[in-house]
């Protein structure tokens, strides 16, 4: 069968796209494909200084602006700055199994960056969304555990690998929710999944677990991780798909329309968490 590459790209001239966390890694090849494509693509980035330095060789067009996930005033900023139509948002930025540190806002940092930040931001500027919302999750969301009346692991033992795989999972069951509201108000927008596997980039690189380092034949190169991603955003499959490796158990290859881990369609669980979610960051809505 003919694998799926970046060359199987639409042309996406006229369409504007936001990626969070694209000054690197597996944001910045998603962001680079895309504009090859044609679209215009929103970098919302920590260090924005470092975000010009990766595109400037690039062609295509690129708009450079703030955004930290993890600090809600920033994500609120954003949205509010943002006053045009969205084709597609990438819910790309991602930290993995980092020690224990709270952000300004007070929250778990690795929460807060992977899930509660992301989900503030489409909340936020859902309303100017008029494709899809394409949110990064990983296969380990399949080991997470969510804990509603501790979401934010303050009473729980920190573990950053379990953290982490929590966060994924809290991801998975937000698009499944999402799309439930989506559906509900009869909304042709898309909330997406996409899975790159394992891929090898600086996020997993630092992990304790060390599987990066130690089996690397069962990892993604950046430039297949990112493909999860490419095909999410531009290829018409139904809402709440998951796209990640065909390869065996989604770690690594090309992208292929796979199933979510059975905790991840809890639709009960999903309206739960939608709820605690909100609590936890405050208003979700202009």
């Amino acid at each position: 069968m003919t694998k799926w590459t970046a060359n199987d790209l639409p042309d996406l001239n006229g369409r504007t796209v936001v990626i969070t966390g694209a000054g690197r890694g597996l944001g910045l090849i998603t962001a680079r494909e895309l504009a090859r494509a044609g679209a215009h693509v929103v970098l919302g980035v920590r260090d924005t200084d470092k975000a010009r330095r990766a595109v400037v060789s690039l062609p295509g067009a690129f708009d450079i602006r703030t955004l930290d996930v993890a600090d809600l005033s920033s994500v609120r900023a954003f949205a509010d700055s943002w006053s045009r139509d969205l084709d597609i948002l990438i819910n790309n930025a991602g930290v993995m199994d980092i020690p224990a540190a709270r952000t300004v806002d007070g929250l778990d940092q690795q929460t807060a960056t992977n899930y509660t930040g992301p989900f503030l931001l489409t909340n936020l500027l859902l309303e100017h969304v008029t494709d899809r919302v394409v949110h990064v999750t990983s296969q380990l969301h399949r080991q997470g555990k969510i804990d509603l009346k501790d979401l934010d692991w303050r009473t729980r033992k920190y573990n950053g690998m379990s953290v982490y795989e929590a966060s994924k999972l809290a991801v998975v069951l937000f698009s499944l929710e999402l799309q439930r509201r989506l559906s509900a108000t009869g909304s042709e927008v898309r909330s997406v999944l996409a899975s790159p596997g394992i891929a090898r980039t600086s996020l997993a690189a630092h992990s304790r677990s060390n599987v990066i380092n130690r089996f690397k034949f069962l990892t993604n190169a950046p430039e297949l991780g990112a493909l999860s991603v490419l095909y999410a955003a531009t290829q018409d499959v139904p809402g709440n798909s998951y796209i990640g490796p065909d390869g065996l158990g989604g770690l690594r290859g090309y992208p292929a329309l796979r199933r979510q881990g059975k905790a991840g369609l809890d639709t009960a669980m999903a309206g739960d968490l939608w709820k605690a979610t909100t609590e936890l960051v405050g208003a979700v809505a202009r």
